[in-house]
């Protein structure tokens, strides 16, 4: 199975594309980048190149599964979680429009998931998201590293569900 996190935002949205297979334990990374959205177009014109640019990842990567991370607002920044949330919209609609299953997952969980710490830092996350894939250096920006979490915590998700219904 293959399974495509995507940590979005209105100037860098990561992803990150792994394989579930019966013969490997752990998720194995296909694919990972950035999209770069241009800062000097409105919010309109950055959601519909998002829609675009993610629509061809969609496309060219075929996954069977988008994660994306739920929606989290901090009483100090509401505005983040606002544009956050447009994004969030175009990923959802995108992925739905193709017919693709689709998870959230709470930030808690991704980062408890990949590093054992629930409140790990960017760093923390690049750090062992490396490791976990056997990256020569870091994911970078730390957009990609989160995306690469989110679709290894999906990937675990779904294989411990697989793994239930065969008991």
């Amino acid at each position: 199975m293959r399974i495509i996190g995507i940590d979005p935002g209105l100037r860098l949205t990561g992803y990150g594309c792994v394989n579930i297979t019966s013969n490997r334990l752990e998720p194995e990374l296909v694919e990972a980048g950035v999209i770069r959205l241009t800062a000097s177009q409105s919010v309109a014109q950055r959601l519909v190149e998002l829609f675009e640019d993610l629509g061809t990842i969609l496309d060219q990567l075929e996954p069977e599964c988008v994660a994306v991370e739920k929606l989290y607002a901090h009483y100090a920044h509401p505005t983040t979680a606002i544009k956050m949330g447009h994004a969030r919209g175009v990923i959802l609609l995108t992925a739905q429009q193709r017919h693709i299953e689709l998870q959230e997952l709470g930030a808690t969980e991704i980062k408890k998931s990949v590093t054992g710490n629930g409140h790990a830092s960017k760093r923390q996350m690049q750090i062992a998201v490396q490791a976990q894939c056997g990256l020569r250096e870091m994911p970078h920006p730390p957009d990609v590293a989160d995306a690469i979490a989110i679709a290894l915590c999906a990937a675990r998700r779904l294989s411990t569900r697989r793994a239930e219904a065969l008991t």
